[in-house]
């Protein structure tokens, strides 16, 4: 029989399964807990001992792990708006795993729209006769999302484009759905007060309305391809503005496949490493230079296109959703990421009182970089025993009611980088990219940003703007400090390298070392 024992605490659930960021051990949040069941099979073992606190922590991930598929269920059944809030909070780090990963699934699963009521779209917001635009269409959608669907279509001069035709209807179904969404959210924070998601509504209402707009981003997609201008290896699909509308966007034609498919890398001779790194760099300075910043990367919307001279380069498509930071939190924002690399405790909680989070900045360390607020390693380094076993103890004393007020706090332009940072950290584990790299990227770009103003050209061309602040003992240290950090990076990419070599030449050696010795027996026997 399992034991429930307060003073004790099961093995199982020791300083190695709280990871980074996370009040949740990964050891019980997989498929073994399943609904129906009243203790999970990883407890059922004779001999068992789980402390009070730990079943606790059980029973949260089968109570969220089962309204999520709930909430799974509910979008499935409603479609439309349902489904892209689902993946809204899909692509939300500050929601219970459990939601993240359930609500996943919600990413391939928009049904196109039968192609009748595409063309209608397309002949009443361009007023043009469908066949004087188009030489050839293709009527089976090359992508279908939540709101739109993507057509391959050739235009009278033979240019191949990429034509965003927008579902018909969806403005006045949105103003039903956000109504309803924000009737249910009242509800469950009056019976249950410190379950408040007024702040992941607000951020998705927001985020659709820019959505739905074409022609705004359209704007948004010229715009960033002004920033990357400079950037041979960024490509963002022209605008035909003569064929786009609030509801009709054509784009030139960009092949390549989805950033995170790690076979067709591999066929294209592509290292997923150096993916990563210019990923990294691209985004880190949309956050930090240009203060402009993508509010949906997820792999859909990034393509690698194989390149003869360059290697290869990254498409950036669907500009529909962006967050132009306010200046003053842009600075503020390089200067978190400063007092990270100086370990800046002091100006670290100043400036999350200037971003209105008070208590909840000790965190911020922890969400970013995966260090405590007191960790004397360097940036980069893991946390220690002592390190865990003390975020272990914090984030038992943490509630709702917490998570809620901590969320409710941040300003808006916090929660659009938390969620660019969770989608992007994603894309880089997949493509099995050290920790290291972003923090690397974000480092040297907060520290550039810290001297230039907005709408400034990317960190790859800025030549003459860092006078000033290259004359201070300051910037010096930093680029030390970071000098430092990226030659330990470059050690551990030869240490992987090396490690790769030596696994490729161990079956050939294994196969010499038999047929020797195979040899040298047949010799013996003779």
């Amino acid at each position: 029989m399992p034991m429930l024992n307060s003073p004790l605490c099961c093995r199982h659930l020791n300083d190695s399964r709280i990871t980074e960021g996370q009040g949740l051990c990964r050891h019980l949040n997989d498929s073994r807990i399943t609904e129906g069941q009243g203790l999970c099979k990883v407890a059922a073992g004779d001999g068992f001992v789980m402390s009070s606190f730990s079943f606790i922590v059980f029973l949260r991930i089968k109570v969220h792990l089962r309204s999520a598929k709930r909430v799974l269920k509910l979008c499935e059944t409603n479609k439309g708006f349902y489904v892209k809030a689902g993946q809204f909070v899909a692509a939300s780090r500050q929601v219970p795993k459990e939601y993240s990963s359930t609500l996943s699934s919600l990413q391939d699963q928009a049904v196109p729209c039968q192609f009748s009521s595409i063309k209608e779209v397309l002949t009443r917001s361009l007023k043009k006769d469908f066949n004087d635009i188009f030489v050839c269409f293709d009527e089976e959608p090359i992508a279908a999302a939540s709101i739109a669907q993507v057509h391959r279509a050739v235009l009278e001069n033979h240019e191949q484009v990429a034509v965003k035709v927008q579902y018909p209807g969806l403005k006045q179904l949105m103003q039903v759905d956000i109504t309803t969404m924000s009737f249910l959210s009242k509800t469950v924070a009056l019976l249950f007060p410190e379950y408040r998601f007024g702040w992941i509504l607000s951020a998705f209402k927001e985020a659709i309305a820019m959505e739905l707009d074409f022609i705004q981003e359209a704007r948004n997609s010229e715009r960033t391809a002004k920033n990357f201008r400079n950037v041979e290896r960024v490509k963002v699909p022209r605008v035909f503005w003569d064929l786009t509308s609030d509801q009709v966007l054509t784009m030139q034609f960009c092949s390549g496949s989805k950033i995170d498919d790690i076979e067709f890398l591999k066929e294209a001779g592509i290292d997923p490493i150096q993916v990563g790194k210019l990923l990294s760099e691209v985004f880190a300075s949309m956050i930090f230079i240009h203060g402009f910043v993508h509010g949906d990367p997820h792999p859909g919307n990034i393509l690698i296109s194989p390149e003869a001279k360059k290697g290869f380069s990254i498409v950036l498509l669907d500009h529909g959703y962006y967050n132009e930071l306010d200046e003053e939190f842009r600075l503020d924002f390089c200067q978190l990421w400063r007092a990270f690399i100086l370990q800046d405790s002091n100006k670290l909680q100043h400036l999350g009182e200037r971003f209105g989070i008070g208590k909840y900045s000790r965190y911020l360390p922890l969400i970013f970089t995966g260090r405590t607020i007191d960790s004397k390693s360097a940036l980069g380094k893991e946390m220690s025993t002592e390190e865990k076993n003390t975020v272990k103890t914090e984030l038992k004393s943490f509630k709702m009611e917490d998570i809620s007020s901590f969320m409710e706090s941040m300003p808006l332009d916090f929660l659009t980088i938390l969620r660019t940072d969770g989608l992007l950290r994603s894309i880089l584990s997949k493509l099995g990219a050290p920790h290291h790299i972003r923090l690397l990227a974000y480092s040297k770009n907060a520290v550039y940003g810290l001297s230039v103003t907005r709408n400034t050209e990317s960190v790859w061309s800025l030549k003459g703007s860092f006078s000033s602040l290259k004359s201070s003992f300051d910037y010096f240290q930093l680029r030390c400090l970071l000098g430092l950090l990226e030659l330990v990076s470059q050690m551990e990419e030869v240490r992987q390298l090396l490690v790769r070599r030596l696994k490729g030449l161990l079956p050939g050696a294994s196969r010499f070392a038999f047929s020797y010795l195979n040899t040298k027996s047949i010799v013996k026997d003779v």
